[in-house]
């Protein structure tokens, strides 16, 4: 519980791709920064982690999505111009 309260809880759409890049980077930070490594106390977790996003920003590491706007219209099923004004 005391967890819960230090954290701020931001409700988003369950698609937004603001989101997925999001749960991208926290997955390699998980993976790159932190491995299998237990961190011992939070001031060690800060600086691994400032080291690791200047490390991250400076190489200017990008996410490659390979999902494109064309694939989304052909598994959805979105239509061209499909959308339209309401009459009110």
């Amino acid at each position: 519980m005391r967890l819960w309260r230090r954290l701020r809880v931001h409700y988003t759409p369950k698609h937004g791709s603001w989101l997925n890049q999001a749960e991208i980077e926290i997955s390699l930070f998980s993976r790159q920064c932190l491995g299998k490594r237990r961190i011992p106390d939070l001031a060690l977790l800060q600086r691994e982690s400032h080291a690791w996003n200047r490390q991250m920003n400076g190489a200017r590491v990008r996410i490659d999505w390979k999902f494109s706007r064309m694939d989304a219209q052909t598994k959805f099923g979105y239509k061209k111009n499909h959308f339209r004004r309401s009459e009110t």
